[in-house]
């Protein structure tokens, strides 16, 4: 019997690095595009939105065979692939000549990506089912504190060692993180005998024949839509609040409100659901997110902003982990890392549209206007909780 406290800790620590390595180049990617000779605004912002999207794109697309080459191959095999796969690429963007060579990293980077998925999946199906909300929780809780921590670092590093280094340092990162993912975890897997030959269209018409997954599948749209539309322009909203005064402190310090609290909760609500039920935290989740969404879109204060950022979060660690906790529970047998594929399609899907289709909101009707959004979208996905998902579990029971 595999160790799964053993491999929860470890795939944790793990997850840190790799986030913390992939946000690293967030804040100096605009700067790297005019160290790449883009010297034009316009076309600084316009190749930042692509080269950000790009590798959201290409994961979306993907995702689903890496779901079913891991339930053919090991879920262990996928983490590692990913975590190597990284390394080099992220090395190779030191290297970039100009920004399409960038992008085509990007694009490589997306089509090789999934080391937090992958530990997702190969948690959930190495612990105990009546631990997977709290194991998920915790790894939530890891992946958060290294996005919190990669901005942070990235421009501290940037400042000392320049940009191109930055790339060769990440690189260096992920692989050790994936060398001890190699070294230390273990994974119960037998691999599947005489197993017909299908395609992805059909994988994916069985799996959603299982009622609720699509409805979930639809919530995990939402909820990265929602909430990662909205994070790009709350630099700018702070600076309106703030009058221009230390505006990339107080938005760094708005965005990592919400990431500490959703850090603080992931373990405790994944305890929760264990007891209670995945779907009655994900319920009540989605019902706290979408009421502390309201009232952000009409703070006068930035402190109220940054308060209702921290309630927000604390409602978002219960949202992720309960979904990919429900998804584990429903998943049919030996199509556990497809069911996940899908599962990450759809949240690729949401982290590329939000921030695209929520810039257009905000340039039409203004940044407040998008946190209302935001809430109907939130308060959707209870309605579909409501309705479809909680009385569709109840019948299966």
């Amino acid at each position: 019997m595999v160790d799964w406290k053993k491999n929860l800790y470890i795939l944790t620590a793990s997850v840190f690095i790799v986030m913390a390595a992939m946000t690293m180049i967030i804040p100096f990617l605009p700067l790297y595009l005019q160290d790449l000779g883009v010297t034009d605004p316009e076309q600084v912002s316009i190749w930042s939105g692509v080269i950000f999207g790009i590798n959201f794109f290409s994961a979306f697309l993907v995702s689903p065979l890496w779901g079913k080459l891991a339930d053919r191959y090991g879920r262990r095999l996928m983490v590692l692939r990913s975590g190597f796969g990284m390394a080099v690429v992220m090395i190779l963007m030191g290297f970039a000549t100009g920004p399409w060579s960038l992008f085509f990293f990007r694009l490589l980077n997306g089509t090789i990506s999934g080391f937090n998925p992958a530990s997702i999946t190969l948690v959930s199906t190495n612990t105990p089912k009546q631990h997977v909300g709290y194991a998920l929780g915790i790894l939530q809780a890891g992946a958060v504190a290294g996005s919190i921590c990669g901005p942070l670092f990235g421009g501290l590093m940037a400042e000392v060692f320049g940009f191109r280094t930055i790339f060769n340092i990440t690189g260096l990162g992920i692989a050790l993180a994936t060398c001890a993912v190699f070294l230390f975890v273990k994974e119960d897997f037998d691999p599947p005998k005489n197993e017909e030959k299908t395609s992805t269209w059909q994988d994916f018409k069985k799996i959603a024949g299982i009622q609720p997954i699509p409805f979930v599948y639809v919530i995990v749209f939402f909820i990265q839509f929602a909430l990662v539309g909205v994070n790009p322009l709350v630099s700018l909203f702070v600076e309106d609040l703030s009058g221009g005064v230390n505006s990339a402190f107080f938005a760094g310090l708005a965005v990592s409100a919400m990431g500490f609290a959703n850090m603080l909760a992931s373990p405790r609500l994944g305890k929760v659901s264990d007891k209670k039920g995945a779907q009655y935290v994900l319920f009540g989740s989605l019902i706290g997110a979408s009421i502390f969404s309201i009232p952000q879109a009409f703070v006068t204060e930035l402190w109220q902003l940054i308060v209702m950022r921290f309630m927000t979060g604390l409602c978002l660690g219960g949202l992720l982990p309960a979904a990919n906790a429900l998804i584990r529970k429903l998943a049919p047998e030996g199509m556990e890392s497809r069911t996940y594929g899908f599962s990450n399609s759809f949240l690729f899907l949401g982290s590329m549209l939000g921030p695209m289709l929520g810039g257009v909101i905000a340039a039409a009707a203004g940044i407040r206007l998008l946190f209302l959004f935001s809430a109907v979208l939130l308060f959707t996905g209870v309605l579909v909780m409501y309705f479809q998902v909680i009385p569709r579990l109840r019948k299966n029971v």
